[in-house]
């Protein structure tokens, strides 16, 4: 499945619109952004991820003796088109926020400057990358927030929408905050921390829990995290255990990565009991780790509970984003530039759902950051050409409710362009950094938050905003296309 050949991963519309420039030749050169309307699962922000898969369907663009051969048998193409698709590959720019990046709605995630054949071409996959890696990340980084500093392992391959979305969930998910994955496919793809104990199954392959818990005490001494939920976590499991971990001490062995594994029953009360006999018996160090469809909602309320879980084995919920399966990721055409023009003209998609009316022209993002936090105090969406100066006052303003307005001093923030190049004419300029660099970088990005926007209930929106100069571009733009109506 790796090595598949991602070309013909697209909608067919994308090649009937192909073929229809092809025929009637356009020399445009057009901008189209990614951005997203609304965040996932009640969230105020969501995480960036996917872009180096992008980057290895940009650069792999082709179209095979096999994948023209195909195209052949639906009956649509002409014979020319189908020759040209032989020679097909990208030639454009692109932008993008980096991987592991706090965003927000409305914001372009990526910007593709391209022929208008090729940035039509490439919309279903870049979309399908992007949206699947960023609603994992974003689902992972809630459920690391919930845990508060404990360990959260991903474990979710076996409930994923098939192998692609298993291998690229759990990337996603380490990317969010997740401190390894059970996924061995993974681990040896991206270079990440692989975990794990063992099922039900192994206890009950032994004639007694005790015998099933030595045997793998003596096959993993340094990571013996045992399950105890087979038949009694209190009357049998944690006592087995105990006794097992009584051993392992007498025998002078380090006792590192030890504990036990609850996977069902109230996790509260079995965990502070199993807690209780350990500590009395000198385990008090030992690792308490639960599963059973955890998310971030219930390891929150399991904290509020007092529950002495200090790991959290988090799959289904996690894997799949249950509480919100799609990330709703869109590709829209912003601006297009014929061959002799230097400038872009901004176009707008208009819609009576103010939320669906796009933002015009060749944009660019700024993020705003309190100079003494280092807090987000805003996102400023602008057009490519502008600038401004930390220095001086900036205001910001909701672009739907004008009047809420706020003046930043001059001093008292710093400024960062989020977009950054990606492809230039064609060619990469951009190398992705380890799965692990980027776990770090969204770990660092998610500290910009205030508290208030971290929270799972009624969180508080970060500010994106629209600068003067873009708005008002908007703003007559709808007035223009009004009026043709």
């Amino acid at each position: 499945m790796r090595a598949q050949n991602l070309t013909l991963l697209t909608d067919l519309y994308e090649l009937t619109m192909m073929q229809g420039y092809f025929k009637n030749p356009t020399d445009q050169t057009v901008v189209f952004d990614v951005f997203y309307r609304k965040n996932p699962s009640g969230s105020a922000y969501a995480i960036a991820a996917g872009l180096e898969q992008v980057i290895e369907y940009v650069k792999d663009l082709h179209f095979t003796t096999e994948d023209v051969d195909y195209l052949r048998t639906l009956g649509i193409f002409d014979e020319e088109f189908l020759e040209y698709l032989r020679g097909f590959h990208f030639t454009g720019d692109l932008y993008a926020i980096p991987e592991g990046t706090v965003v927000f709605p409305r914001e372009p995630l990526v910007k593709v400057i391209a022929p208008v054949m090729e940035a039509q071409l490439v919309e279903t996959a870049i979309l399908t990358l992007i949206n699947h890696q960023s609603l994992i990340a974003t689902k992972a980084a809630r459920v690391v927030r919930a845990a508060r500093g404990d360990g959260v392992m991903e474990f979710g391959l076996r409930r994923a929408q098939g192998p692609d979305a298993g291998i690229y969930g759990a990337r996603a998910a380490m990317i969010g905050g997740c401190i390894g994955t059970s996924n061995v496919l993974c681990g040896e793809m991206f270079d990440v921390p692989v975990k794990g104990t063992h099922a039900h199954s192994w206890i009950m392959s032994f004639d007694d829990e005790y015998t099933a818990f030595k045997t793998y005490s003596e096959l993993y001494p340094n990571a013996c995290i045992l399950l105890v939920d087979t038949y009694d976590v209190l009357k049998s499991g944690v006592p087995n255990a105990i006794r097992v971990f009584k051993e392992m001490r007498a025998a002078g062995l380090p006792m590192k990565g030890y504990g036990i594994r609850i996977d069902s029953g109230d996790l509260a009360y079995l965990s502070k009991k199993a807690y209780e006999m350990l500590a009395a018996e000198g385990f008090e160090d030992a690792i308490i780790s639960a599963s059973s469809d955890l998310d971030e909602y219930l390891i929150d309320s399991l904290k509020a509970q007092g529950a002495k879980i200090n790991s959290w084995g988090v799959g289904t919920n996690l894997i799949t984003s249950s509480d919100c399966p799609a990330f709703g990721g869109v590709y829209k055409m912003a601006a297009v530039r014929n061959k002799d023009e230097e400038e872009f003209t901004p176009k707008i998609k208009l819609s009576e759902n103010m939320d669906k009316v796009t933002n015009p022209g060749n944009k660019t993002i700024f993020r705003i950051y309190d100079k003494n936090t280092g807090k987000i105090r805003g996102d400023l969406i602008c057009l490519a050409d502008e600038k401004f100066d930390p220095e001086k006052n900036l205001v910001i303003f909701d672009p739907e409710a004008t009047w809420k307005r706020t003046l930043i001093q001059g001093g008292t923030y710093n400024i960062r362009e989020l977009l950054v190049p990606i492809f230039k004419k064609g060619v990469c300029c951009y190398e992705s950094p380890s799965v692990m660099e980027i776990r770090d970088i969204c770990a660092k990005e998610k500290e910009t938050l205030w508290e208030e926007s971290k929270r799972f209930v009624n969180p508080q929106e970060v500010y994106v905003d629209l600068s003067q100069k873009l708005y008002e571009m908007k703003k007559s733009l709808i007035e223009e296309m009004s009026l043709k109506q």
